[in-house]
């Protein structure tokens, strides 16, 4: 496991390896002041300033030193150095001109390597030294809760089951004073009964379970935090194709999303009452799996029309809505891996995100923009709901026809999200399909930093 933060230290003067920061419009004037042998170095690399590209430029004797490019702009982009970080031999290194900021995270997730079912490929650690220290602690803090993210989601079912979700939520709480209370298998069936239906088909094999952790002072604002925890999905007797399939260890990509938001919170000691909720199942196929056109009775006492057992996760996550209700929070995030229509609408970079409000809309937002951690939001348009409806039950889980696929199964948990409550739900990908600098392909976190921006900013 990458050890952050003896990736980043402050600048007391140790030696350290220059690096260069040039854009495309400053290239020019700026190799003007270098001398004829690393205008002669970057010539042949072919380097002209362009934005994830860098050369090695040699110095008197033995030293040398970087030139990288970066965008244009006074300050440094998040992931303008982690191409740098990836691929520069191990040793210590500074930037010649200007502040790290931002860029420091993309630093740090250079060095991330899933390598739990690898030999060890340690190449020794890239360290960087800033003179801003006192950001030190929240860019460690936000690159481990981006790598738990990363790790949990590339860790295939067979080790990352809901026992695996339980145990990581056991971690957490007691590195921090929380407490985890979990109520499993058939004890789902009367509180919690579309967890119970969705899980039922893998009950002897990964029981499924709702899994809560509580944190904080009970006079403190009260935050819920919920996770789509579905371990592995077959799409059950509507079952997927083997391509539709093969990714779907990821499914549980919402359950990490909430662990690691968790983590942040409480690391960073906010004054909230969190509670954390993952309903975590396996969508699998036997003879006693949800079938379609069952009728199961939600939690909240709403009647629930199966029309599609891929459909699974806005199931498991009513019941959790519901339950996070009943302590009264005045916010509530979710986080899920929902459907395939707010990938085909956004694509694979950009998390749909849904809220009750303009203001929590906006924060979140802007929580992005400032962590380059970018999001997009999406309408509840209530005048789609009509989409849910069903002849003999109160709703049906998945609207028909294929139109507004992400919003009408945002309006499905909006049935059962808190109405006194500020409430975002953030429909994400939780997958990277090709690798960019700092960004392996993989499991990834899509609006983590978003929403810890925002809650420093409401609480902190």
């Amino acid at each position: 496991m990458t050890q952050y933060s003896q990736l980043i230290r402050p600048d007391n003067g140790q030696d350290a390896v220059p690096i260069h920061c040039v854009s495309t419009n400053g290239f020019e004037q700026w190799s003007k002041s270098r001398s004829a042998r690393e205008r002669t170095a970057m010539a042949a690399h072919r380097f002209k300033a362009e934005p994830a590209t860098f050369a090695i430029l040699p110095g008197e004797g033995d030293s040398w030193s970087v030139v990288a490019g970066v965008e244009d702009g006074d300050a440094l982009s998040t992931w303008c150095l982690a191409k740098l970080s990836e691929t520069l031999p191990a040793g210590t290194y500074k930037l010649a001109n200007g502040h790290p900021g931002a860029a420091v995270f993309g630093w740090l997730m250079g060095q991330y390597k899933f390598t739990r079912y690898l030999e060890d490929p340690s190449e020794g650690p890239r360290v960087l030294l800033t003179d801003e220290p006192a950001k030190i602690d929240e860019m460690v803090m936000l690159a481990e809760a981006t790598a738990l993210v990363r790790d949990l989601v590339n860790t295939p079912p067979v080790d990352c089951g809901p026992p695996a979700l339980e145990a990581e939520a056991e971690r957490i709480a007691k590195a921090h004073g929380g407490s985890v209370e979990v109520t499993r298998g058939d004890a789902l069936e009367t509180g919690y009964p579309l967890i119970h239906a969705v899980g039922q088909a893998a009950m002897r094999e990964h029981a499924p379970r709702l899994i809560e952790l509580r944190w904080g002072r009970e006079d403190h604002p009260k935050l819920a935090i919920i996770g789509k925890g579905v371990v592995f999905d077959s799409g059950g007797l509507d079952v997927k194709s083997s391509t539709g399939m093969r990714l779907m260890k990821k499914d549980m990509g919402g359950s990490a999303h909430a662990l690691a938001l968790a983590e942040l919170v409480m690391k960073a000691n906010l004054p909230v009452r969190l509670h954390m909720l993952v309903p975590a199942v396996e969508n699998a196929i036997s003879g006693n799996a949800l079938r379609p056109g069952d009728i199961i009775t939600a939690r909240s006492g709403t009647t629930v029309e199966i029309d599609n057992t891929d459909a699974e996760g806005r199931l498991i996550l009513a019941d959790a809505l519901t339950k996070a209700g009943e302590d009264n929070p005045e916010l509530v995030i979710d986080f899920a891996t929902l459907t395939g229509a707010a990938r085909v609408a956004l694509g694979p970079d950009l998390p749909a995100m849904f809220a009750n409000g303009d203001a929590l809309a906006t924060g979140l937002t802007e929580g992005g923009e400032a962590e380059g951690d970018p999001l997009w939001r999406l309408p509840l348009w209530d005048g789609y709901m009509e989409m849910l409806s069903s002849d003999i039950a109160d709703c049906v889980n998945s609207a028909s026809g294929g139109f507004a696929g992400s919003i009408t199964a945002a309006l499905f948990l909006k049935k059962f999200a808190p109405e006194k409550a500020d409430w975002a739900h953030f429909d994400t990908f939780a997958w990277r399909p090709s690798a960019k600098p700092g960004r392996p392909k993989g499991g990834e976190a899509l609006g983590l930093r978003a929403s810890f921006r925002y809650l420093k900013n409401r609480y902190g």
